[in-house]
């Protein structure tokens, strides 16, 4: 690209370009080619010849201290000759024609692929500076957001990718745990508090929002005619049917209730509970038996006579376990003694 230099004489090829320091004025100017260039005695070739920058379609970059322009595109010059920089600044730059770097710009992201986001995947972003995006809302500098696919996304100065997220897929008697991580207002359209958790139980994907943190994903419990969930409340809360559960009480979930049955996040399964059966010649006696409004009896016992199929409450259990009934021929006799009045 030079020819000579002990000459002075540099050929600039096409889509090439040099940067020139005056030394009398101490102003660094850029010249472009493709041209000759002949340099002066009080001309100093600072860098160069380099190529120009060519960003190809769906490609970008990013130039630190970027020169000043005007409503039309123009380099604007201080009164010294000298380009105008936006010194601590960037600039995103996408495919265009080649251009060259005034003096003082540097590269600071070579040029990139623009990412693209594929279906059921975001973009959680974050703004680091003041802005107004395409839709004229204000965004303030810590606010935090989404870019759903599936798209391509363009970078702006204003913003920064923290992380690309993927939609969470539900199959059917499947849910997932969510945590607010600020106070928000969720898919449903309810106020959620910093810390607060809660189930969408919503078969298919789930894509969570930006103040949105996965926990896990919840399975349910298959529920039939011989088992049943033995459930605890780990705070008060009200369920999904709007019934009042007070904190550490504790209740059975049938299948006449449910098919499958999901915990809610304030639910603890203590265990699941298998049906008591009893034939014709069994029975048992029940300690501390629930009575119909769910209240324990503390130090009382009920009998159970077969046939007869139930499930132990919570708080319940078997004196002695399923006993047999005695059978007495018509020579036999059994003497009995009373152990309470």
């Amino acid at each position: 690209m030079t020819d000579a230099k002990h000459m002075n004489v540099y050929r600039i090829a096409p889509f090439y370009y040099i940067h020139v320091l005056d030394q009398n004025t101490n102003v660094t100017r850029l010249e472009v080619g493709p041209k000759t260039f002949v340099r002066q005695d009080h001309e100093k070739v600072l860098l160069g010849p380099e190529r120009m920058l060519i960003i190809p379609p769906r490609h970008y970059c990013v130039i630190e201290n970027p020169a000043v322009r005007d409503k039309n595109g123009k380099v604007i010059l201080d009164s010294n000759g000298q380009v105008k920089l936006l010194h601590s600044d960037v600039d995103i730059r996408f495919a265009q024609e080649p251009f060259s770097l005034y003096p003082g710009e540097i590269l600071k992201q070579t040029i990139t692929p623009l990412k693209v986001i594929e279906p059921n995947c975001a973009l959680r972003l974050r703004a680091v500076l003041d802005f107004i995006d395409d839709q004229g809302q204000q965004i303030r500098a810590g606010d935090e957001f989404l870019f759903h696919g599936p798209g391509t996304y363009f970078p702006r100065k204003e913003v920064s990718v923290e992380e690309q997220i993927k939609a969470v897929i539900l199959k059917p008697n499947e849910a997932v745990r969510l945590r607010a991580k600020k106070e928000m207002t969720d898919r449903d359209g309810v106020e959620r508090e910093t810390g607060e958790e809660w189930l969408n139980r919503t078969v298919g994907s789930y894509l969570p929002l930006a103040y949105e943190e996965v926990v896990s994903t919840v399975k349910a419990y298959v529920l039939t005619d011989k088992k049943a969930l033995h459930v605890r409340a780990l705070r008060t809360f009200t369920d999904s049917v709007k019934r009042k559960h007070l904190h550490g009480e504790e209740w059975l979930v049938y299948a006449s209730d449910a098919e499958t049955y999901i915990p809610d996040v304030y639910e603890e399964v203590v265990g699941v509970v298998s049906v008591t059966v009893l034939n014709s010649r069994q029975y048992c006696v029940i300690l501390d038996p629930v009575d119909s409004d769910g209240k324990p009896q503390l130090g009382k016992k009920k009998l159970v006579q077969g046939e007869k199929t139930f499930f132990l409450q919570p708080g319940e259990r078997l004196a002695k376990g399923i006993q047999d009934v005695y059978v007495l021929e018509e020579d036999e006799g059994l003497i009995l003694r009373c152990t309470e009045s």
